[in-house]
């Protein structure tokens, strides 16, 4: 239970750090008494704060696939709805709900890329209309399901075909010069 602990403690200072509002605390010296780091009263709600944003913002990275809405996820982080969304947008730039069909769009590329169908891969991340996903997959990945899967195995056997062609000039040019 403690290395849970450990790691969701982990998780949640990672994403307070990538919000910007990282709280550091000071190396303990190599002395045999560590230096104590007293935070300000004033900081502890706002870390908790924090705490349970990150809360629902991983609630949401595991549970994308299920049927949730901005209540539950509040619900998640202890928020009323409204605070909940306000708070969210205001740290990750997006509503709880656009960031949700964000990570389901993102899941749905990665499932087309191992040849999942678009009907799969529509419901396996959580859509409920296969017109609905087809329409917004295309407004934020530019193409149709069937066309983004299509372009990506395509490229996916040229590289199985030629590896070298896909190396990156800037990457081979560093080896070419070192011979």
């Amino acid at each position: 239970m403690q290395n849970e602990d450990e790691s969701y403690n982990e998780l949640c200072r990672i994403e307070i750090h990538n919000i910007g509002n990282i709280i550091e605390f000071p190396p303990a010296p190599k002395a045999k008494q560590p230096k104590q780091f007293i935070m300000p009263a004033e900081m502890l709600p706002k870390l908790d704060l924090y705490r349970r944003i990150v809360q629902a913002k991983l609630f949401i990275d595991s549970n994308y696939a299920e049927r949730i809405d901005a209540g539950e996820i509040a619900d998640e982080a202890c928020y009323s709805k409204f605070h909940f969304i306000r708070t969210f947008k205001s740290i990750y730039g997006k509503t709880p709900h656009q960031y949700l069909t964000v990570v389901r769009v993102e899941k749905a590329k990665e499932l087309l890329e191992q040849g999942v169908s678009v009907t799969e891969a529509c419901f396996g991340v959580g859509f409920d209309s296969l017109g609905s996903f087809i329409g917004l997959f295309k407004r934020r990945a530019g193409l149709t399901p069937s066309e983004y899967q299509r372009q990506r195995l395509k490229r996916q056997a040229e590289i199985k075909k030629e590896p070298l062609r896909f190396i990156p000039g800037c990457f081979a040019a560093q080896f070419s010069l070192r011979a």
